[in-house]
């Protein structure tokens, strides 16, 4: 009897008309907040469960797709080739989940917000924040303004913009601040079996005299003996990139921005230089759905780049 009250019990999975069954959207939360987290635990605070419904929950999930998700590494939580495989797809599926929900929520939000940013963030991070943003809140125009940190506090206070994404740490001199969204090291970048590293004194790609890289750059150099010549100067972070690309200098670039030809060089060769801050700030008087949206939507973007390992919001 008490076996059939259990089996009565026990959720069912949704099937397809296929025949085969559904993923559900909670179980691949959960499975996510698990790699996140790195035990069931921890898990089980941030999905609001009890770790023992955590574990049930991921036992349905390898009924479901028919495979081991997890491997025996003592009291570590370590995936199988399966369950990295099915954590990728967890996390597109999550995206198009909140994408859906967003558009038809707020497909009625327009308007115009003016973003400001330095020109190497809107490189690396704003494409797919933008294109998300877009496919979500269509009505909603996205003006980008590409300066230096320095400048764009200055342009924000003045109301020349809604929000800035703008460059702290570092002993960066931003007056004004605001939601760290993103932190991670900057390190000493080079071309691929590239010589520019050895020379003496040591030939920098670096951006203009206010810039908070630049600056901790030199400094570190100077605590540690180390001649150097400002060989290339670029507002545009393109124009530090050639220059290392063509073996002419090394730049002080944040580390996940490093692929390709370009390459970190080792910090037995060179000294760390250290971390810096992504900051969002909203100007005083920008309001609005359009302007709360974005804002949102830039914290979320960070948030599922970290848990998919991309970026980091906290520092190495």
């Amino acid at each position: 009897m008490n076996e059939i009250v259990q089996d009565i019990e026990r959720p069912v999975a949704e099937v397809a008309p296929s025949g085969a069954p559904m993923l559900e959207i909670d179980l691949l939360k959960t499975l996510v907040a698990v790699q996140r987290t790195g035990s069931f635990t921890r898990a089980a605070q941030a999905v609001f469960r009890t770790p023992s419904a955590v574990s049930m929950q991921m036992k349905r999930l390898e009924e479901i797709v028919g495979r081991p998700i997890f491997a025996k590494d003592g009291r570590n939580v370590a995936f199988t080739e399966a369950g990295d495989d099915l954590l990728g797809y967890a996390r597109r599926i999550l995206r198009l989940n909140d994408e859906v929900l967003a558009r038809f929520r707020c497909a009625d939000t327009a308007g115009m917000v003016r973003l400001g940013t330095p020109d190497d963030y809107a490189t690396r991070f704003l494409p797919p924040i933008l294109a998300r943003f877009a496919a979500s809140h269509p009505h909603v125009q996205v003006d980008v303004d590409c300066r230096p940190s320095t400048e764009l506090a200055g342009r924000l206070e003045a109301g020349l913009v809604d929000i800035v994404l703008i460059s702290s740490g570092l002993g960066c001199p931003i007056p004004i601040t605001g939601t760290v969204v993103h932190r991670e090291r900057l390190v000493w970048a080079g071309a691929r079996w590239g010589e520019a590293h050895l020379k003496r004194p040591l030939p920098l790609a670096v951006s203009g005299t206010t810039c908070s890289w630049r600056s901790k750059a030199m400094e570190t150099l100077d605590n540690a003996g180390i001649p150097y010549r400002v060989a290339y100067s670029s507002q545009h972070y393109v124009g530090q990139v050639a220059a290392v690309l063509a073996d002419l200098a090394v730049a002080p670039i944040p580390r996940s921005v490093i692929e390709g030809e370009i390459v970190p060089i080792d910090d037995h060769l060179l000294p760390p230089i250290g971390s810096y801050e992504i900051q969002m700030i909203r100007a005083s008087r920008a309001t609005g759905p359009a302007v709360e949206a974005l804002m949102g939507h830039i914290i979320q973007s960070f948030q599922a780049e970290l848990a998919a390992g991309g970026v980091r919001v906290a520092a190495e």
